[in-house]
């Protein structure tokens, strides 16, 4: 009877297993079907497309709408690409990233490790910043901006993506950093270790997941952000904001294959971030989330 009992429940549990797997597809392709529509028309002749059928793959195979979106397409008065927005990108994304991270390390830090009067008060302050609109800071931020010369120029957009990010990123570590034993702390101010030697040789080296998890935040949310670059950028506008342009152009030829190459190209360095590092993104959120 035991036996019986045993063998219907694997057959239950292969056919449940079986049902969620082919469930999961379905939804799988159903939310990649965007994504395919986008390449599959960025392949193609502009001709092709007017013709409909837009789900179809090509019939003649093309990777001229790629080199034109990224070398002539026409974005402002210059048709210059999307090659100079993307490296403008590139120049605001990597020392925002590093330098909030770095931040938000060094604050996890001090707010669990170095508590002093206050510190609980001033994590909550950094923790209503995660929750203050984009709308909210735009004025106070231009202000700020020009009155220290930085309005309209990468370094600015670098400031202000800076702090913006430093809330959050001061989250993460200082759960991460909750979860680590206070005592090696202790034990490496006892040996004659200071302040920043115990961050860069005791904290930061198994840092490791967490940093992982903010820079893939910070790296998703700085690349895709529209507004700040809209409202800050100024002659430095990034990728977003010139997609737009590209996009919304009101003069000319609506060419639909050079708008999907050129979306794929703005999606692409988010998308081989979470490729390459996505599988240490849960398992750095969760390493701090059980102590002992």
């Amino acid at each position: 009877m035991s036996v019986a009992t045993q063998d219907t429940a694997v057959r239950t549990g292969r056919v449940t297993r079986t049902f969620i797997y082919v469930f999961l597809l379905l939804f799988a392709l159903f939310y990649l079907m965007p994504l395919f529509v986008m390449l599959a028309n960025s392949l193609k002749p502009l001709s092709e497309i007017t013709e409909g059928n837009m789900m179809a793959l090509p019939k003649v195979w093309t990777l001229e709408p790629w080199a034109k979106a990224w070398s002539s397409a026409q974005i402002g008065v210059e048709p210059t690409g999307l090659r100079p927005y993307f490296l403008n990108s590139i120049l605001m994304v990597v020392p925002a990233v590093a330098i909030s991270t770095v931040l938000g390390a060094l604050n996890g830090y001090v707010l669990t490790k170095w508590r002093f009067r206050g510190d609980s008060i001033l994590f909550g302050l950094l923790l209503f910043s995660c929750f203050i609109p984009f709308q909210i800071v735009l004025i106070p931020m231009a202000m700020v901006l020009g009155k220290l010369g930085l309005a309209g120029s990468i370094p600015g957009l670098v400031l202000v993506h800076v702090v913006y990010g430093i809330g959050f990123t001061t989250l993460y570590f200082r759960n991460y950093y909750a979860a680590f034993p206070t005592e090696l702390v202790r034990a490496a101010m006892i040996d004659g270790a200071g302040f920043f030697q115990i961050f860069w040789r005791i904290m930061l080296p198994v840092s490791g997941p967490i940093a992982v998890v903010s820079v893939i935040w910070q790296f998703t949310n700085i690349w895709n952000d529209f507004l700040f670059g809209a409202s800050f950028g100024g002659q430095s506008q990034p990728m977003t904001v010139a997609l737009n342009n590209l996009v919304q152009s009101s003069t000319g030829v609506k060419e639909y294959n050079v708008h999907f190459a050129g979306a794929i190209l703005a999606a692409l360095p988010t998308l081989l971030v979470y490729i390459v590092a996505g599988r240490y993104f849960v398992r750095g959120l969760m390493a701090g989330s059980v102590k002992g």
